[in-house]
């Protein structure tokens, strides 16, 4: 459960520079001058003042780059992460070397998190610390027998064959436990997102101990399932900051681009399995991103669209050829998926404010920057 927010809330990781009504606000705090409470209830009115001279914008503001020291220190974190991940693993096995890296993740996060506030880099400490944490307990429980190399994850291992419950329930459960650790400390917004995934990796390592052959056989639907469920979650987040003010539509971002992928990818498939024609399984595919298209606009977020556009270029490809084009069918592909996307970038605003005004107007006056509603 979240605590509730102090005066330091007044400056996350990857919020930049403080604005001067902030840093007043702090130093009012520090002196005893006015309470947290109080310098929250500012701060907002604040921001609700800057927003209220400003168009409503339905765009996805992420800050995800501070200033180029970002970049500097994410390509420093990169080559250290990859030296260390790759002589800890040769000399300390799985087990060890990851745990080295989580260990290093954490104490790298002191300084660049908690003291420095840099965005991008605290995004990479976290998806680092959550994945070595995840493989560093799932390795302790799986057989050495199994080890195929010491440099394989844990998924290539549980997944091999049919799954194996004890790793993928070890490993979700600790990784959940210390990722809320973690949030607790940092208050990075990509943590709520890998949380969920720790938490799915548990749900589906309980399904594998009851029926194996089931958790196996049904994995892409129960993926399914899991993206629906993140989907909910980020809609949550999102509904109860419809103007993106907050910490709160960070986090409903980094869910929504986790959940894209779990949706889209097992359903597709199951489209493209069930056809033997190229064009046969084009036209699907092809209404299913249109109504993923929607669904964006709907919810103001590119995310889920995005996963689609793979399956959106192969079905440009199928039809091309159908059609009889036989040279340069995959720049013409391209250049067509390139086009539907600049149009729908282009045309965002108005066909969002269309969709909502087709929609029940309780509903649209509940979405993300409502426009039209």
């Amino acid at each position: 459960m979240e605590q509730p927010p102090t005066a330091s809330a007044l400056a996350l990781p990857g919020d930049g520079p403080l604005p001067n009504h902030a840093v007043l606000l702090r130093a009012g705090v520090a002196r005893g001058i006015i309470t947290d409470d109080q310098a929250l209830a500012l701060d907002r009115l604040a921001r609700e003042d800057v927003a209220a001279q400003d168009e409503p914008r339905d765009d996805e503001r992420l800050r995800f780059v501070t200033g180029f020291a970002d970049i500097f220190v994410t390509l420093g974190l990169v080559l250290f992460f990859g030296t260390t991940g790759h002589l800890g693993i040769d000399r300390l096995g799985p087990v060890g070397g990851y745990g080295l890296v989580a260990l290093e993740a954490w104490m790298l996060a002191e300084f660049f998190t908690r003291r420095r506030r840099m965005a991008l880099p605290s995004i990479v400490l976290l998806v680092v610390f959550a994945l070595a944490t995840y493989n560093a307990a799932g390795f302790t429980l799986v057989d050495p027998d199994t080890e195929a190399s010491r440099g394989t994850t844990l998924f290539d291992l549980v997944f091999r064959g049919h799954p194996e419950a004890r790793p993928l329930i070890g490993a979700g459960l600790v990784t959940l436990l210390l990722v809320g650790l973690h949030y607790w400390r940092f208050r990075v917004p990509i943590t709520i997102a890998a949380g969920t995934a720790a938490l799915i990796g548990l749900l589906l390592g309980l399904v594998a101990a009851v029926d194996p052959f089931f958790a196996y056989d049904r994995l892409p639907w129960l993926l399914s399932a899991a993206g629906l469920g993140t989907f909910a979650l980020a809609m949550r987040f999102d509904l109860s900051d419809p103007r993106r003010l907050t910490r709160r539509t960070d986090i409903a971002f980094w869910l929504h681009l986790l959940a894209a992928p779990m949706i889209v990818h097992p359903v597709l498939s199951a489209v493209a399995n069930g056809n033997t024609s190229q064009i046969g399984l084009a036209f699907p595919i092809l209404a299913i991103v249109l109504g993923l298209a929607c669904v964006a606009l709907v919810t103001d977020r590119r995310a889920i669209l995005v996963s689609s556009l793979v399956y959106a270029g192969l079905s440009f490809d199928a039809l091309l050829r159908e059609i009889g084009i036989t040279g340069n069918v995959l720049p013409l592909a391209l250049l067509a998926l390139g086009t539907f996307i600049l149009l729908l970038s282009a045309g965002w605003h108005p066909l969002r404010a269309r969709i909502l005004r087709a929609l029940p107007r309780p509903w649209a006056a509940r979405l993300p920057h409502p426009i039209g509603a």
